[in-house]
């Protein structure tokens, strides 16, 4: 139980890898609290993981999230653990992306991660060992297609995680990102379905289109992930900071 008595931090628990980040966290003994704005499935995941409790809020907005994580705090003690999970995928051509759409996924894929790293930051510091963890993408480290957005969001926010390493180096917080390829969750699932409507192709040849970047050529399964932001976590992870940890198979970047 390397976690025992830690309270940690995960928005956008209710599902895939945010649902597999809670349950590994909660096995090394840490006690959660879960983020984000689908309350039934933050409580369905909360419901399997002992002492797990759910503070509903859009984490773009900043006033819910001072509050979720002022009513954590209260309910679990100080924040050690921040692990930021909570995004969205868009697929559109560049040429027809709209500035209400970059707008959205730039306020959930990073305007978040600085609401929540400041709402959190004064515990992180006080902390014995503070760990920030950042789900990134590969796509924060290369460019894909039709989701130019999405890059964008993903290159600022390790791009983030990179500055708060830096600045909070002779600190014991630490500042961390991972980076999954395509893994097997419903925003894949959500990919797959867009392909198949556009293209004609079936949810065979879809699922090949997005593992054909794994040199392994499978998805990733969100436990993997999940073992990853684990490690980052643990105390004995003090000097991996400032980090692009990539879950890919292999993925050339």
């Amino acid at each position: 139980m390397r976690l025992e008595g830690l309270h940690a931090v995960v928005t956008g628990g209710g599902s895939g890898i945010g649902a597999a980040i809670a349950q590994a966290l909660a096995n090394e003994g840490a006690r959660l609290t879960l983020v984000g704005r689908r309350r039934d499935a933050l409580e369905a995941t909360a419901a399997g993981l002992a002492g797990a409790v759910v503070a509903q809020a859009d984490v773009t907005d900043r006033a819910a999230v001072d509050r979720a994580f002022a009513w954590a705090r209260d309910t679990h003690g100080p924040i050690s653990i921040l692990v930021n999970n909570a995004g969205i995928a868009p697929s559109a051509p560049f040429a027809k992306v709209t500035a209400d759409a970059w707008r959205e996924t730039m306020a959930v894929n990073l305007d978040a991660l600085f609401h929540c790293c400041q709402a959190a930051l004064p515990d992180l510091l006080e902390a014995p060992a503070g760990r920030i963890v950042t789900v990134a993408s590969t796509a924060g480290v290369k460019g894909y297609g039709y989701t130019a957005p999405y890059v964008a969001s993903k290159h600022g926010a390790i791009g983030l995680m990179r500055a708060l390493a830096t600045e909070f180096a002779t600190t014991g917080l630490t500042a961390n990102a991972v980076c999954p390829g395509f893994t097997d969750t419903d925003i894949v699932g959500d990919a797959i379905a867009n392909i198949q409507a556009k293209t004609g192709r079936s949810a065979e040849d879809a699922r090949a289109q997005l593992t054909r970047f794994n040199p392994q050529k499978r998805l990733i399964e969100p436990s993997e992930v999940a073992e990853a932001v684990l490690w980052l976590c643990l105390p004995a992870s003090r000097s991996v900071t400032g980090q692009a940890v990539m879950v890919a198979g292999g993925e050339v970047m």
